[in-house]
Formats: C-alpha cells, sequence, structure tokens
C-alpha cells in the first residue's frame, strides 16, 4: 500500500550533521553577537573556550579552532609527518574512507597504511605488522597512529585499549592522532574523565567533536604535547581554517563546556540509541551488526525495506562503516521519531 505520509520529517536518522543548534550553543553564540569585537582569535570568548578545554582535560595544552572535521584531521595529521612518513589508521578509519583524500593532501604526500582490527578497532599486532614491516628507504616510514574514538562502527577502545596502542607508537617513536569526532559520546559511555581517554592514556592530539554535538559550525583540536603544535597556526591560516570571526566558533564551544551541554548532549544521543537498538531487535527480519556503544545502531536490512524506507521519506546511510544501515542519533532526536520509524519499518515488513 502506498503511504501518504510526507517526504520530509523534522528529525533524520542519517547523521548527527543533520540536526541543528542546541540551545546552549546557539544561546553563547547570539552573546557573542553584541558589539564588536577583536578578530583572528584575540577575542575573549576564544580566551575562555581555551582556558575552559584546558581545565576541562586537567592539562596546558594548545587550543585551535577550525571550521570542521576534514580540516581538523588533516591539519593536524599533516603537522605530524613529513611528505614521506606514513599514518597507521584502520581500513575504516574516516581518514581514509571519507575525507577524499585530504590527509594526503594537506601533507603532500602522507601515506596512509590501513590496518584492521575487529569491531572498527585497531589490532595492535596487525599495527605492529605495518610498523616493522620494512625499514628501507624506499619504504614511507611510519610516523603517527591514528585511531577513532567511538569508532566507524559506533565501537569503543577502553583505557586498556587506547594504552597497548600508545605504548607500541612509544615504543617505536610513533605519534598518536585520536579523531574524536564522537569523543564526548565515547566519555559519557565508558565514565571516564577526558584526561583519562586522552593524555594520560597516550595520546599527543585530539579533534574534538563540535559539530555532531550540537554546534552549527567548528571543530576544537588539543594538541596535548605542546611541542607538536609549533606553527600549527600558520598551517592553519594557509589552509583557510583561520577565522576572522573566530568568536563565532569558539563562544558556542564554550557554551557546551560552560554548561555541560556537550555530556548532556551526548548522553542523550546515546541513550537514545540504546532504545532504537531495543526497539529493532524485537523485529526477527533485522540483524544488529556491530555491539550498540554510542549513538549510532548498525542493522543488516533487507533491500527492499530499505528501498521502501527510502520512498517514504526517511534518510540513513548505508556505505559507511559496513554495508548494513547506519542509523544515528543526535542531542535533538526523541522516541516518538524512533517510534515512527520502527512503525514504519513493521509496517513495510
Amino acid at each position: 500500500m502506498l503511504s501518504t505520509r510526507p517526504t520530509t520529517r523534522p528529525v533524520q536518522f542519517a547523521s548527527d550533521n543533520y540536526s541543528g543548534i542546541c540551545p546552549e550553543a546557539l544561546d553563547y553564540l547570539l552573546k557573542a553577537n553584541q558589539g564588536d569585537a577583536p578578530a583572528y582569535g584575540d577575542d575573549e570568548w576564544t580566551q575562555k573556550a581555551a582556558d575552559k578545554f584546558r581545565e576541562i582535560f586537567e592539562i596546558d595544552c594548545e587550543v585551535f579552532f577550525v571550521f570542521n572535521g576534514t580540516a581538523a584531521n588533516s591539519l593536524t595529521l599533516a603537522s605530524l609527518c613529513q611528505s614521506y612518513h606514513s599514518v597507521i589508521c584502520h581500513e575504516l578509519a574516516h581518514v581514509e574512507t571519507d575525507e577524499c583524500g585530504a590527509p594526503e593532501f594537506a601533507s603532500n604526500g602522507s601515506k596512509l597504511l590501513l590496518a584492521q582490527g575487529d569491531h572498527g578497532k585497531l589490532d595492535p599486532a596487525d599495527v605492529q605488522r605495518l610498523i616493522t614491516k620494512r625499514t628501507d628507504i624506499h619504504y614511507p616510514k611510519p610516523k603517527v597512529i591514528s585511531l577513532t574514538q567511538a569508532t566507524e562502527v559506533g565501537t569503543l577502545y577502553t583505557p586498556d585499549e587506547l594504552a597497548a596502542l600508545t605504548d607500541l607508537a612509544r615504543h617505536h617513536g610513533l605519534k598518536v592522532h585520536m579523531d574524536g569526532a564522537r569523543f564526548a559520546n565515547a566519555l559519557v559511555a565508558l565514565g571516564k574523565t577526558p584526561a583519562e581517554l586522552t593524555w594520560k592514556a597516550g595520546i599527543d592530539v585530539l579533534c574534538c567533536c563540535g559539530t555532531k554535538n550540537g554546534m552549527g559550525i567548528g571543530e576544537a583540536i588539543l594538541f596535548f604535547d605542546r611541542a607538536l603544535a609549533e606553527d600549527f597556526a600558520y598551517r592553519c591560516k594557509q589552509a583557510g581554517q583561520l577565522c576572522s570571526k573566530m568568536r563565532f566558533i569558539s563562544a558556542p564551544w564554550l557554551g557546551l563546556l560552560e554548561t555541560g551541554a556537550w555530556l548532556r548532549n551526548a548522553e542523550h544521543a546515546n541513550r537514545m540509541a540504546a532504545y532504537l537498538e531495543q526497539q529493532l531487535s524485537t523485529i526477527p527480519e533485522l540483524e544488529i551488526l556491530f555491539p550498540r556503544q554510542v549513538n549510532g545502531v548498525f542493522v543488516q536490512m533487507p533491500q527492499p525495506l530499505i528501498d521502501e524506507l527510502y520512498r517514504r521519506g526517511w534518510k540513513f546511510y548505508t556505505f559507511i562503516g559496513t554495508d548494513g544501515a547506519r542509523l544515528m542519533c543526535a542531542w535533538n532526536t526523541t522516541t516518538e521519531a524512533i517510534d515512527e520509524l520502527v512503525k514504519d519499518i513493521r509496517d513495510a515488513i
């Protein structure tokens, strides 16, 4: 039977990038819009946001703000590498599958070496294999391990798993980069402090979630090893990532951090995904593909069902991390939207 439901819906499950700006970020954005302020990050909002990061992470780190995650990851990796170096990452990592070659472009050619591992997590043995595979001058010298927290399939590295990889990196003289597009979701799920999941576990630099956590635009880069941030401001400027009106990126960040909304938003998104997983698990025709640990549910669906859900106006991806459907929850996801999706799934089946 043909559906008469609208093809546009107020809440979708394709990505947490679909969501709007959360109230706390918007409130601080509007506050920052009062009068003039110094440009290029010399304003009080940027200073306060950077200092708040240092307070929350319990370390005097270098903090930079850029427009998006692609720039954050790519410029950071470029700063850690020379063009003849290589970066070891998981074969499903965002820097490999969804950055359009930006890390290689920004670094003038640093090669990505792909490691394997169950559930989207790097296997230390396979990382070791890539590090020691060759040592001759004809091979791009491994310089960085890049890991994603939470991973591209919504799983988490425990502090012990992080330590195993960072210890391996230290043994071989490598640096460690963390793609933290959903770092806040990992933080609340594991019940650890920001410090425990980053520099105390051996992470050198974190690209921290902004857009997926309730902001309209902007990511933060935290160099826990300040020496690695030398001249990074110049790299941002050259790449077109130095925002002239920086306060409109940093003020929403301050809103998230100062009010605690960054953790509340993440906790809500995780809780909604748990509810979605629970509802989907009762449908025999569906198969949950990975352990649901944060705000994404990966599910195997028959192709005719996928086609029918698309036709009814639902949006979700089927090409990220797996050949199944990825259903993402965000700070604004509601149980009503989940119930409506599940009802349509049952009806279509």
